[in-house]
């Protein structure tokens, strides 16, 4: 199996005025992956070339070789019956963002930043934006073959205020950078970062003030942005393969969830159905085929709170005798081999308003917009902080309120979950920074959610 391309990497940030990063690069090279009877074997080489190549085959074959003497047993690996056969996948955008100027990104950037300095007390402001576009030729001894040209863009403003001993930070859309996207620059300026900044700004400043976020057991509601986050490390994780079967166990960790488990874990409440679909426009964890040549697909993780499926790789799904992979396979580009990355997992809507589902809460706290999280090795006992959040009292949001904490265990949390808000409030999010795999690779990955209702959640603040 070989994987190629030239992979093109930007990034734009400005601080306080200023052009803080201006980085470009552009690389390509061959990875290849065999598979004997009892071990696998990689190499890569930074040079596309026939003649790369055959070294590069050779040089795979000599540690598949060497592998075999390390196991007795055989490698399982899962027939596939879509294999692509000379595919052809390129991300739809209006707009090639490589085609953007230098000199209009960056006045972009410096005209969202320069609104986020509403108070002398915002002390730092910063724009950024990353692009990505990578060219992949696939090709495999199955007859299996693929070029695909996929591109990522995002970016994101945050104001950082400074008070009597206080620090608050304010982002949009998002934390992490912003918000991320399979798009042209169409995406970026839809974003419309310096219309919203001046908000971030004055934000900021007012959470200086805020009164802290009461402590005990009370309702919570989640926005969009954090309920994406929550998905991504507790039910996200928890459900990769190679993690439930401790592949992972000597970096990412492991997994609470286990093989026998599967149809039977009561994972959440019936409000909870979660699907991996690697078919979403636009999503971050949408493709064509995977890195094994299996087609991008959707199916159920949970379904109505129980535990329906893993994201699996073909021996992975082989090893534990599922019918096909999940196709989630994917390599962070040529000198890497491809490990399980989440696609895009996404928790489905439900069917109340914004409105209607505050209704239900007669005493509780909304958050918004992730500020810090902590997590154990088994996705199970978990700790996040939000830059954002907002008393909510017989129904109706109340004032700001600062440093903003829940926490809990995993299934016990998303079994406390009432309801999720409608369609209308759902949101596809891309993630670009999802870190796994020795040596370390970087994912980009999405998460659809709308906002969530979860009943005596744990909740607290500092001081």
């Amino acid at each position: 199996m070989r994987y190629l391309g030239p992979r093109r990497f930007e990034r734009f940030s400005v601080k306080n005025g200023t052009a803080e990063a201006l980085t470009s690069s552009s690389e390509a090279g061959i990875g290849v992956r065999v598979l004997r009877e009892r071990g696998w074997g990689f190499a890569a080489a930074s040079e596309a070339s026939l003649a790369a190549a055959r070294e590069t085959a050779k040089r795979a074959e000599r540690l598949a070789r060497a592998a075999e003497k390390t196991s007795r047993e055989s490698v399982p690996f899962a027939e596939e019956r879509e294999l692509p056969r000379g595919g052809r996948y390129e991300s739809p955008m209006k707009e090639d963002p490589f085609s953007v100027t230098t000199e209009a990104k960056i006045a972009l950037l410096k005209e969202a930043e320069a609104r986020l300095h509403t108070h002398a007390s915002v002390k730092a402001g910063k724009a950024a934006l990353t692009l990505w576009q990578e060219e992949k030729w696939y090709l495999s001894n199955e007859g299996a073959s693929y070029r695909a040209k996929i591109t990522h863009v995002g970016a994101g403003v945050e104001a950082t205020a400074v008070g009597e001993g206080e620090v608050q930070r304010r982002s949009y859309p998002n934390s992490f950078g912003g918000d991320f996207a399979q798009a042209g620059f169409e995406f970026l300026r839809g974003l419309d970062l310096p219309s919203h900044a001046e908000e971030c700004g004055k934000t900021a400043h007012a959470l200086l003030t805020a009164p802290a976020c009461p402590k005990g057991e009370m309702d919570l509601v989640l926005a969009s942005d954090q309920l994406a986050l929550q998905v991504h490390e507790s039910v996200g994780h928890a459900t990769e393969l190679d993690r439930v079967l401790a592949f992972e166990a000597g970096f990412a960790g492991t997994s609470f969830v286990s093989v026998s488990e599967l149809g039977k874990l009561r994972y959440g409440s019936p409000a909870m159905t979660i699907e991996a679909d690697a078919t979403c426009p636009g999503g971050l964890g949408t493709f064509a085929w995977d890195d094994e040549g299996v087609p991008g697909r959707r199916y159920p993780l949970v379904r109505e709170g129980v535990l329906t499926g893993f994201l699996s790789s073909r021996e992975t799904a082989a090893r534990v005798g599922l019918p096909e992979s999940g196709g989630t396979a994917r390599a962070d580009g040529w000198a890497r081999t491809p490990l399980i990355r989440m696609t895009n997992v996404n928790l489905a809507p439900g069917e109340r308003s914004r409105g209607e589902l505050l209704e239900g809460v007669k005493e509780g706290v909304y958050m918004e917009t992730n500020r810090s999280w902590s997590i154990d090795d088994k996705r199970l006992n978990f700790q996040f902080g939000c830059e954002v959040g907002r008393s909510i009292k017989n129904g109706e949001l109340g004032g700001l309120l600062r440093n903003t904490i829940y926490s809990g265990m995993t299934p016990t949390f998303w079994n406390s979950l009432v309801a999720t808000s409608d369609r209308s409030t759902w949101h596809l999010w891309g993630l670009p920074n999802c870190g796994k795999g020795q040596p370390g690779q970087v994912g980009h990955v999405g998460h659809g959610a709308p906002l969530g209702l979860f009943r005596k959640v744990r909740v607290g603040g500092g001081p």
